[in-house]
Protein backbone atom coordinates (compact mmCIF):
# COMPACT_ATOMS: atom_id res chain seq x y z
CA UNK A 1 0.00 0.00 0.00
CA UNK A 2 1.27 3.44 -0.98
CA UNK A 3 2.71 5.51 2.27
CA UNK A 4 0.38 8.34 3.26
CA UNK A 5 0.95 11.08 5.36
CA UNK A 6 0.45 14.74 5.51
CA UNK A 7 1.85 17.72 6.03
CA UNK A 8 0.78 21.77 6.44
CA UNK A 9 2.76 23.15 3.29
CA UNK A 10 4.12 21.03 0.49
CA UNK A 11 6.53 22.61 -2.01
CA UNK A 12 6.74 21.05 -5.01
CA UNK A 13 9.69 22.02 -7.21
CA UNK A 14 13.55 22.53 -4.91
CA UNK A 15 14.84 25.88 -7.28
CA UNK A 16 15.49 28.92 -5.70
CA UNK A 17 11.87 29.82 -5.05
CA UNK A 18 11.43 26.94 -3.68
CA UNK A 19 13.40 26.30 -1.31
CA UNK A 20 13.11 29.57 -0.50
CA UNK A 21 9.77 28.93 0.11
CA UNK A 22 9.68 26.09 2.25
CA UNK A 23 12.86 26.99 4.61
CA UNK A 24 10.66 30.56 5.39
CA UNK A 25 7.75 28.54 5.89
CA UNK A 26 9.29 26.12 8.37
CA UNK A 27 10.51 29.28 9.87
CA UNK A 28 7.22 30.65 11.13
CA UNK A 29 6.60 27.62 12.38
CA UNK A 30 4.51 25.39 9.59
CA UNK A 31 5.04 21.63 8.95
CA UNK A 32 7.08 21.77 5.34
CA UNK A 33 7.95 18.75 3.23
CA UNK A 34 9.77 19.60 0.10
CA UNK A 35 9.77 17.56 -2.89
CA UNK A 36 11.99 17.44 -6.28
CA UNK A 37 14.17 14.83 -8.17
CA UNK A 38 17.32 15.95 -7.14
CA UNK A 39 19.21 14.72 -4.38
CA UNK A 40 19.31 18.03 -2.84
CA UNK A 41 17.33 21.15 -3.34
CA UNK A 42 18.66 23.42 -6.03
CA UNK A 43 16.54 23.42 -9.02
CA UNK A 44 17.57 24.76 -12.42
CA UNK A 45 19.39 27.30 -11.16
CA UNK A 46 22.27 25.65 -9.27
CA UNK A 47 22.16 22.13 -11.17
CA UNK A 48 22.06 23.55 -14.75
CA UNK A 49 21.73 27.22 -14.95
CA UNK A 50 22.83 30.32 -13.36
CA UNK A 51 25.86 28.84 -10.83
CA UNK A 52 27.15 26.67 -13.78
CA UNK A 53 27.04 29.08 -16.48
CA UNK A 54 28.57 32.22 -13.68
CA UNK A 55 31.35 29.27 -12.51
CA UNK A 56 32.50 28.93 -16.92
CA UNK A 57 32.04 33.13 -17.17
CA UNK A 58 34.50 33.24 -14.68
CA UNK A 59 37.01 30.84 -16.29
CA UNK A 60 36.64 32.72 -19.46
CA UNK A 61 37.06 36.38 -18.09
CA UNK A 62 40.24 34.75 -16.52
CA UNK A 63 41.00 33.82 -19.72
CA UNK A 64 39.99 37.06 -21.66
CA UNK A 65 42.49 38.95 -18.42
CA UNK A 66 45.55 36.95 -19.16
CA UNK A 67 45.11 37.84 -23.15
CA UNK A 68 44.51 41.52 -22.14
CA UNK A 69 47.11 41.96 -19.73
CA UNK A 70 49.33 42.47 -22.66
CA UNK A 71 48.32 45.97 -22.87
CA UNK A 72 49.73 47.23 -19.67
CA UNK A 73 52.65 45.46 -20.27
CA UNK A 74 52.74 41.75 -19.10
CA UNK A 75 52.42 39.08 -21.05
CA UNK A 76 51.25 35.19 -20.47
CA UNK A 77 52.01 32.38 -22.43
CA UNK A 78 48.87 30.77 -24.50
CA UNK A 79 47.46 29.14 -21.97
CA UNK A 80 46.39 25.20 -21.89
CA UNK A 81 43.00 24.87 -21.26
CA UNK A 82 42.12 20.92 -19.65
CA UNK A 83 38.10 21.24 -20.43
CA UNK A 84 38.31 17.83 -17.50
CA UNK A 85 39.15 19.57 -14.87
CA UNK A 86 37.71 23.00 -15.76
CA UNK A 87 34.32 20.31 -16.30
CA UNK A 88 34.94 18.70 -12.27
CA UNK A 89 35.38 21.99 -10.93
CA UNK A 90 32.56 22.99 -12.29
CA UNK A 91 30.69 20.47 -10.94
CA UNK A 92 32.53 20.84 -7.55
CA UNK A 93 30.91 24.65 -6.87
CA UNK A 94 27.32 23.33 -7.73
CA UNK A 95 28.23 20.26 -5.15
CA UNK A 96 29.56 22.43 -2.24
CA UNK A 97 26.22 24.66 -3.15
CA UNK A 98 23.49 22.02 -3.21
CA UNK A 99 25.29 20.10 -0.52
CA UNK A 100 25.18 23.22 1.65
CA UNK A 101 21.30 23.67 0.88
CA UNK A 102 20.80 19.71 2.30
CA UNK A 103 22.04 20.77 5.10
CA UNK A 104 20.31 23.65 5.71
CA UNK A 105 17.34 21.56 5.03
CA UNK A 106 17.93 19.16 7.81
CA UNK A 107 18.43 21.60 9.95
CA UNK A 108 14.78 23.48 9.66
CA UNK A 109 12.88 19.88 9.62
CA UNK A 110 11.91 20.59 6.39
CA UNK A 111 11.00 17.09 5.05
CA UNK A 112 12.86 16.92 1.78
CA UNK A 113 11.09 14.24 -0.28
CA UNK A 114 13.41 13.04 -3.62
CA UNK A 115 10.54 11.97 -6.38
CA UNK A 116 8.44 12.95 -8.77
CA UNK A 117 5.24 14.88 -7.91
CA UNK A 118 1.63 14.81 -9.28
CA UNK A 119 -1.73 16.36 -8.09
CA UNK A 120 -4.69 13.66 -6.71
CA UNK A 121 -6.54 17.03 -6.39
CA UNK A 122 -6.66 19.96 -4.39
CA UNK A 123 -5.28 18.62 -1.24
CA UNK A 124 -3.36 15.73 -2.09
CA UNK A 125 -0.43 14.72 -3.64
CA UNK A 126 1.21 11.37 -4.80
CA UNK A 127 5.18 11.39 -4.81
CA UNK A 128 6.69 8.60 -6.96
CA UNK A 129 10.60 7.78 -6.29
CA UNK A 130 13.39 7.98 -8.09
CA UNK A 131 13.15 5.57 -11.14
CA UNK A 132 9.71 4.69 -10.55
CA UNK A 133 10.64 3.32 -7.24
CA UNK A 134 7.41 3.56 -4.32
CA UNK A 135 4.63 5.69 -4.14
CA UNK A 136 3.60 8.09 -1.66
CA UNK A 137 0.44 10.35 -0.88
CA UNK A 138 0.82 13.12 0.78
CA UNK A 139 -1.82 15.18 2.02
CA UNK A 140 -1.88 19.07 2.28
CA UNK A 141 -3.52 22.09 3.51
CA UNK A 142 -1.44 24.19 0.97
CA UNK A 143 0.88 23.49 -1.85
CA UNK A 144 3.14 25.74 -3.88
CA UNK A 145 4.27 24.95 -7.15
CA UNK A 146 7.71 26.05 -7.81
CA UNK A 147 7.94 23.53 -11.14
CA UNK A 148 10.25 25.83 -13.11
CA UNK A 149 11.10 26.40 -16.58
CA UNK A 150 12.95 24.23 -19.25
CA UNK A 151 14.09 25.27 -22.38
CA UNK A 152 12.90 25.61 -25.58
CA UNK A 153 13.57 24.46 -28.93
CA UNK A 154 12.94 25.26 -32.49
CA UNK A 155 11.03 23.03 -34.81
CA UNK A 156 11.98 20.99 -37.47
CA UNK A 157 15.35 20.53 -36.04
CA UNK A 158 16.83 17.04 -37.26
CA UNK A 159 17.83 14.78 -33.86
CA UNK A 160 21.40 15.25 -33.41
CA UNK A 161 24.12 15.17 -30.63
CA UNK A 162 25.20 18.20 -32.29
CA UNK A 163 22.19 20.49 -31.53
CA UNK A 164 22.42 21.59 -27.51
CA UNK A 165 19.98 23.32 -25.54
CA UNK A 166 21.46 25.49 -22.82
CA UNK A 167 21.61 22.63 -20.40
CA UNK A 168 24.32 20.71 -23.11
CA UNK A 169 26.18 23.24 -23.54
CA UNK A 170 26.98 23.90 -19.88
CA UNK A 171 28.26 19.88 -20.11
CA UNK A 172 30.64 21.36 -21.61
CA UNK A 173 31.86 17.91 -22.76
CA UNK A 174 34.33 19.28 -25.54
CA UNK A 175 35.58 22.37 -26.51
CA UNK A 176 34.22 22.13 -30.76
CA UNK A 177 36.19 24.04 -33.27
CA UNK A 178 33.07 26.01 -34.43
CA UNK A 179 30.10 26.80 -32.92
CA UNK A 180 26.68 28.40 -34.07
CA UNK A 181 24.26 30.01 -31.40
CA UNK A 182 20.62 30.26 -32.50
CA UNK A 183 19.36 33.12 -30.44
CA UNK A 184 21.12 36.39 -29.27
CA UNK A 185 19.40 36.86 -25.92
CA UNK A 186 21.13 36.35 -22.90
CA UNK A 187 21.68 32.65 -22.46
CA UNK A 188 22.84 32.32 -26.04
CA UNK A 189 25.19 35.11 -25.47
CA UNK A 190 26.63 34.18 -22.10
CA UNK A 191 27.70 30.80 -23.44
CA UNK A 192 28.88 31.76 -26.57
CA UNK A 193 30.68 34.42 -24.93
CA UNK A 194 32.40 31.17 -22.45
CA UNK A 195 33.19 29.06 -25.65
CA UNK A 196 34.87 32.08 -27.25
CA UNK A 197 37.29 32.16 -24.80
CA UNK A 198 38.16 28.80 -24.57
CA UNK A 199 38.95 29.23 -28.25
CA UNK A 200 35.66 28.06 -30.43
CA UNK A 201 34.90 30.22 -33.44
CA UNK A 202 31.46 31.06 -32.10
CA UNK A 203 28.67 32.56 -34.94
CA UNK A 204 25.38 34.00 -33.40
CA UNK A 205 22.06 34.43 -35.89
CA UNK A 206 19.50 36.60 -34.24
CA UNK A 207 16.18 36.91 -35.90
CA UNK A 208 15.43 40.81 -34.94
CA UNK A 209 17.67 43.52 -36.01
CA UNK A 210 19.95 43.19 -32.45
CA UNK A 211 21.40 41.97 -29.92
CA UNK A 212 19.32 41.46 -26.38
CA UNK A 213 16.12 41.93 -27.90
CA UNK A 214 13.79 44.05 -24.84
CA UNK A 215 16.81 46.00 -23.83
CA UNK A 216 17.61 49.66 -23.72
CA UNK A 217 19.89 50.12 -27.04
CA UNK A 218 22.28 52.37 -25.60
CA UNK A 219 23.18 49.29 -22.81
CA UNK A 220 23.64 47.10 -25.61
CA UNK A 221 25.98 49.13 -27.59
CA UNK A 222 29.17 48.63 -25.74
CA UNK A 223 28.51 44.61 -25.66
CA UNK A 224 27.53 44.76 -29.12
CA UNK A 225 30.76 45.96 -30.12
CA UNK A 226 32.91 43.92 -27.93
CA UNK A 227 30.59 40.87 -29.32
CA UNK A 228 31.79 41.83 -32.51
CA UNK A 229 35.55 41.60 -31.32
CA UNK A 230 35.01 38.19 -30.01
CA UNK A 231 32.63 36.29 -31.86
CA UNK A 232 33.76 35.07 -35.41
CA UNK A 233 29.96 36.66 -37.11
CA UNK A 234 27.45 38.20 -35.92
CA UNK A 235 24.19 37.63 -38.39
CA UNK A 236 20.85 40.12 -37.35
CA UNK A 237 17.72 40.08 -38.70
CA UNK A 238 18.46 36.59 -39.80
CA UNK A 239 16.64 33.07 -39.30
CA UNK A 240 17.85 29.06 -39.60
CA UNK A 241 15.84 28.52 -42.71
CA UNK A 242 17.15 25.24 -42.87
CA UNK A 243 19.63 22.32 -40.65
CA UNK A 244 20.97 19.12 -41.46
CA UNK A 245 23.57 16.79 -40.37
CA UNK A 246 26.36 16.01 -42.75
CA UNK A 247 29.52 14.25 -41.61
CA UNK A 248 31.57 17.13 -40.24
CA UNK A 249 28.95 18.72 -38.50
CA UNK A 250 25.63 20.54 -39.39
CA UNK A 251 24.75 22.24 -42.51
CA UNK A 252 22.71 25.49 -41.95
CA UNK A 253 21.14 27.07 -44.41
CA UNK A 254 20.32 31.24 -43.67
CA UNK A 255 17.61 33.48 -44.63
CA UNK A 256 17.26 36.83 -44.68
CA UNK A 257 19.57 40.24 -43.38
CA UNK A 258 23.48 39.65 -43.70
CA UNK A 259 23.48 35.57 -43.88
CA UNK A 260 20.87 35.31 -46.73
CA UNK A 261 21.29 31.90 -48.24
CA UNK A 262 24.46 31.07 -46.97
CA UNK A 263 25.32 27.51 -46.13
CA UNK A 264 27.84 27.28 -43.21
CA UNK A 265 28.57 23.52 -41.65
CA UNK A 266 29.64 24.24 -37.61
CA UNK A 267 30.59 21.43 -35.51
CA UNK A 268 27.81 22.02 -32.89
CA UNK A 269 24.49 24.20 -32.36
CA UNK A 270 23.66 25.83 -29.31
CA UNK A 271 19.80 26.78 -29.69
CA UNK A 272 18.72 29.24 -27.07
CA UNK A 273 15.60 30.73 -27.98
CA UNK A 274 13.89 31.44 -24.90
CA UNK A 275 12.21 29.16 -21.77
CA UNK A 276 8.78 27.75 -21.53
CA UNK A 277 7.32 27.30 -18.17
CA UNK A 278 7.21 23.42 -16.69
CA UNK A 279 3.16 23.79 -16.20
CA UNK A 280 2.61 20.62 -17.80
CA UNK A 281 1.86 19.35 -13.85
CA UNK A 282 0.47 15.87 -13.31
CA UNK A 283 -3.27 15.64 -12.27
CA UNK A 284 -3.23 19.91 -12.35
CA UNK A 285 -6.13 19.55 -14.22
CA UNK A 286 -8.19 17.85 -11.28
CA UNK A 287 -7.92 21.23 -9.72
CA UNK A 288 -9.34 25.19 -10.09
CA UNK A 289 -5.63 25.83 -11.18
CA UNK A 290 -6.10 27.88 -14.81
CA UNK A 291 -3.17 28.37 -17.46
CA UNK A 292 -3.32 31.20 -20.03
CA UNK A 293 -2.09 30.84 -23.76
CA UNK A 294 1.54 30.40 -22.93
CA UNK A 295 1.34 27.84 -20.45
CA UNK A 296 1.79 30.32 -17.34
CA UNK A 297 0.16 28.93 -14.50
CA UNK A 298 -2.50 32.47 -13.51
CA UNK A 299 -1.94 33.79 -9.78
CA UNK A 300 -2.84 36.73 -7.93
CA UNK A 301 -0.81 39.58 -6.26
CA UNK A 302 -0.45 36.52 -3.02
CA UNK A 303 0.47 34.03 -6.01
CA UNK A 304 -2.19 32.06 -5.22
CA UNK A 305 -4.08 30.43 -7.90
CA UNK A 306 -8.07 30.16 -8.80
CA UNK A 307 -7.66 26.62 -6.31
CA UNK A 308 -7.78 28.14 -2.78
CA UNK A 309 -5.02 26.05 -1.29
CA UNK A 310 -2.64 26.49 -4.17
CA UNK A 311 0.26 29.01 -4.92
CA UNK A 312 2.65 29.15 -7.80
CA UNK A 313 5.67 31.02 -8.00
CA UNK A 314 9.16 31.72 -10.00
CA UNK A 315 9.34 30.86 -13.70
CA UNK A 316 5.81 28.75 -13.98
CA UNK A 317 4.02 31.68 -12.44
CA UNK A 318 4.94 34.74 -15.41
CA UNK A 319 7.64 36.18 -16.45
CA UNK A 320 10.44 37.70 -16.01
CA UNK A 321 12.11 34.02 -15.38
CA UNK A 322 14.68 35.19 -12.63
CA UNK A 323 15.43 33.17 -10.11
CA UNK A 324 16.15 35.63 -7.37
CA UNK A 325 11.97 36.92 -8.43
CA UNK A 326 11.30 33.49 -7.51
CA UNK A 327 12.74 33.82 -4.20
CA UNK A 328 11.12 36.93 -3.39
CA UNK A 329 7.47 35.15 -4.87
CA UNK A 330 8.44 32.38 -3.10
CA UNK A 331 8.43 33.97 0.73
CA UNK A 332 5.55 35.58 -0.23
CA UNK A 333 3.41 33.19 -1.08
CA UNK A 334 4.72 31.44 2.40
CA UNK A 335 4.13 34.77 4.64
CA UNK A 336 0.37 34.67 2.82
CA UNK A 337 -0.28 31.27 3.72
CA UNK A 338 0.85 31.62 7.22
CA UNK A 339 -1.83 34.68 6.99
CA UNK A 340 0.31 37.84 6.91
CA UNK A 341 -1.08 40.62 4.43
CA UNK A 342 1.39 40.55 1.57
CA UNK A 343 1.36 41.23 -1.86
CA UNK A 344 3.88 40.96 -4.56
CA UNK A 345 4.35 44.40 -6.15
CA UNK A 346 7.75 45.23 -6.92
CA UNK A 347 8.99 48.64 -8.79
CA UNK A 348 12.32 47.38 -9.63
CA UNK A 349 13.21 43.41 -10.88
CA UNK A 350 17.03 44.04 -11.42
CA UNK A 351 18.06 41.61 -14.65
CA UNK A 352 21.44 41.28 -15.39
CA UNK A 353 23.17 39.56 -18.43
CA UNK A 354 26.45 38.14 -17.28
CA UNK A 355 28.65 39.10 -20.48
CA UNK A 356 31.63 40.80 -21.14
CA UNK A 357 30.75 43.63 -20.58
CA UNK A 358 27.66 43.01 -18.01
CA UNK A 359 24.32 44.54 -18.78
CA UNK A 360 22.31 45.23 -16.01
CA UNK A 361 18.83 47.05 -15.35
CA UNK A 362 15.70 47.64 -13.32
CA UNK A 363 12.79 50.34 -12.85
CA UNK A 364 11.62 51.71 -16.10
CA UNK A 365 13.63 51.43 -19.39
CA UNK A 366 13.95 53.74 -21.90
CA UNK A 367 12.18 51.68 -24.16
CA UNK A 368 8.73 51.10 -21.85
CA UNK A 369 8.96 54.84 -21.27
CA UNK A 370 8.72 55.38 -25.22
CA UNK A 371 6.15 52.96 -25.43
CA UNK A 372 3.93 54.53 -22.99
CA UNK A 373 4.42 57.64 -24.22
CA UNK A 374 6.14 58.71 -20.09
CA UNK A 375 8.23 61.87 -20.10
CA UNK A 376 11.52 61.12 -18.39
CA UNK A 377 14.98 62.57 -18.09
CA UNK A 378 17.52 60.41 -19.10
CA UNK A 379 20.96 61.08 -17.25
CA UNK A 380 24.23 59.16 -18.40
CA UNK A 381 27.56 59.30 -17.34
CA UNK A 382 30.04 57.67 -19.80
CA UNK A 383 32.97 55.28 -18.05
CA UNK A 384 35.73 57.01 -19.77
CA UNK A 385 35.42 59.57 -17.63
CA UNK A 386 35.35 56.94 -14.51
CA UNK A 387 39.28 56.71 -12.84
CA UNK A 388 38.18 52.99 -11.77
CA UNK A 389 37.54 51.92 -15.02
CA UNK A 390 40.67 53.64 -16.12
CA UNK A 391 42.77 51.60 -14.06
CA UNK A 392 40.78 48.51 -15.03
CA UNK A 393 41.43 49.30 -18.50
CA UNK A 394 37.96 48.79 -19.19
CA UNK A 395 36.52 52.52 -19.89
CA UNK A 396 33.91 50.47 -22.49
CA UNK A 397 30.41 51.00 -20.31
CA UNK A 398 27.59 53.71 -19.44
CA UNK A 399 25.56 54.63 -16.35
CA UNK A 400 22.24 55.66 -16.79
CA UNK A 401 19.05 57.23 -14.50
CA UNK A 402 15.56 57.49 -15.79
CA UNK A 403 14.03 60.36 -13.73
CA UNK A 404 10.86 61.54 -13.54
CA UNK A 405 11.04 65.26 -14.54
CA UNK A 406 8.53 66.90 -12.52
CA UNK A 407 9.42 65.22 -9.00
CA UNK A 408 13.26 63.96 -9.68
CA UNK A 409 12.47 60.89 -8.64
CA UNK A 410 14.62 57.76 -9.93
CA UNK A 411 12.57 55.38 -12.22
CA UNK A 412 15.02 53.32 -13.13
CA UNK A 413 18.75 52.86 -13.59
CA UNK A 414 20.99 50.78 -16.02
CA UNK A 415 24.45 49.95 -16.71
CA UNK A 416 26.60 48.34 -19.02
CA UNK A 417 30.34 47.23 -17.90
CA UNK A 418 32.37 45.26 -15.32
CA UNK A 419 30.60 44.62 -12.57
CA UNK A 420 27.17 45.89 -13.43
CA UNK A 421 25.57 43.09 -12.26
CA UNK A 422 27.17 43.98 -8.63
CA UNK A 423 26.38 47.91 -9.07
CA UNK A 424 22.38 47.51 -10.57
CA UNK A 425 21.70 46.62 -6.55
CA UNK A 426 21.85 50.80 -5.76
CA UNK A 427 19.85 51.38 -8.40
CA UNK A 428 16.72 48.91 -7.04
CA UNK A 429 17.34 50.55 -3.67
CA UNK A 430 16.87 54.34 -5.17
CA UNK A 431 13.96 53.13 -7.23
CA UNK A 432 12.03 50.99 -4.26
CA UNK A 433 12.62 53.88 -2.05
CA UNK A 434 11.33 56.69 -4.18
CA UNK A 435 15.10 57.98 -3.90
CA UNK A 436 15.10 61.57 -5.38
CA UNK A 437 18.19 62.31 -8.28
CA UNK A 438 19.21 64.57 -5.26
CA UNK A 439 19.74 61.59 -2.66
CA UNK A 440 21.84 59.60 -4.81
CA UNK A 441 24.00 62.77 -6.09
CA UNK A 442 24.47 63.65 -2.26
CA UNK A 443 24.95 60.31 -0.83
CA UNK A 444 29.03 60.19 -0.70
CA UNK A 445 30.71 57.17 -3.01
CA UNK A 446 34.05 55.88 -2.31
CA UNK A 447 36.49 56.72 -4.50
CA UNK A 448 38.01 55.03 -7.27
CA UNK A 449 35.07 52.59 -7.61
CA UNK A 450 32.80 52.07 -10.23
CA UNK A 451 30.07 52.64 -8.02
CA UNK A 452 30.74 56.06 -7.95
CA UNK A 453 29.34 56.02 -11.67
CA UNK A 454 26.00 56.12 -10.14
CA UNK A 455 26.30 59.38 -7.93
CA UNK A 456 28.13 60.63 -11.04
CA UNK A 457 25.17 60.01 -13.43
CA UNK A 458 22.92 61.73 -10.54
CA UNK A 459 25.56 64.85 -10.79
CA UNK A 460 25.10 65.04 -14.72
CA UNK A 461 21.38 65.65 -14.36
CA UNK A 462 21.81 68.66 -12.44
CA UNK A 463 24.65 69.53 -14.74
CA UNK A 464 27.25 69.40 -11.86
CA UNK A 465 29.14 66.54 -12.72
CA UNK A 466 33.07 66.90 -11.31
CA UNK A 467 34.47 64.80 -14.32
CA UNK A 468 32.76 65.90 -17.52
CA UNK A 469 31.11 68.84 -18.36
CA UNK A 470 27.48 68.11 -19.22
CA UNK A 471 25.47 71.17 -18.45
CA UNK A 472 21.70 70.85 -17.36
CA UNK A 473 19.06 71.27 -20.20
CA UNK A 474 16.89 74.14 -19.83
Amino acid sequence: MPDSSSTQVVVIGGGPGGYAAAFLAADLGMKVALVDEEVNPGGVCLYRGCIPSKALLHAARVLTEAREAARFGIEFPPPKIDANRLRAWKEEVIGKLTGGLGQISKQRHVEYIRGRAALVDARTVSITGPGGAGERQLGFEHAILATGSFPAMLPGLPKSPRIMDSTGALDLTDVPKTLLVVGGGYIGLELGTVYAALGTQVSVVEMLDGLLPGADRDLVSPLAKRIDQIFHDVMLSTKVAEMKEVRNGLEVKFEGGAGDGRVQVYEKVLVSVGRKPSSAIPGLEKTRVQKDARGFIQVDPQRRTAEPSIFAIGDVAGEPMLAHKASHEGRLASEAIHGQKVAFEPRAIPAVVFTDPEVAWCGLTETQAAQEKRPVKVARFPWGASGRAATLDRTDGVTKLLIDPETERVLGVGITGVGAGDLIAEGVLAVEMSALAADVALSIHPHPTLSETLMQAAEVFYGTATDIYRPKKS
